[in-house]
């Protein structure tokens, strides 16, 4: 298990990556999770994948499409969005973020718009 720090909005979260044996109740259904009220944000560390031949095998892509996933969730819990639209608790909405952004990230450098 490994935690690091990171701030959201000034907010400092707490962000641990850990197995499925480490935390089984947090991955019961899910591969990542966001307590907004205690700042903790928890992402499976995919540990129970390897030798799954069904499965992903860039466990490092899903860990960090996670972690995006979750950092968003906090980003629009500080921004004041989580609660009151639904947009920005959907699901499907927030995990398009996540997964577009490193593509958005790397337009805006190419332009020298960051």
């Amino acid at each position: 298990m490994e935690s690091s720090i990171v701030k959201v909005l000034g907010t400092t979260y707490k962000v641990t990556i850990a197995s499925k044996e480490d935390l089984p109740k947090r991955f019961d259904d899910c591969d990542g999770e966001i307590d907004e009220s205690i700042k903790e944000i928890y992402v499976n560390n995919q540990q129970d994948l390897i030798g799954n031949i069904h499965a992903l095998q860039n466990r490092t892509f899903l860990i960090n499409k996670n972690i995006r996933h979750e950092l968003i969730h906090a980003f629009l819990f500080e921004s004041g969005l989580a609660e009151n639209s639904y947009w920005a608790q959907n699901e499907e909405m927030v995990d398009w973020v996540a997964r577009q952004f490193p593509k958005m990230l790397q337009a805006f450098k190419e332009l020298n718009a960051i």
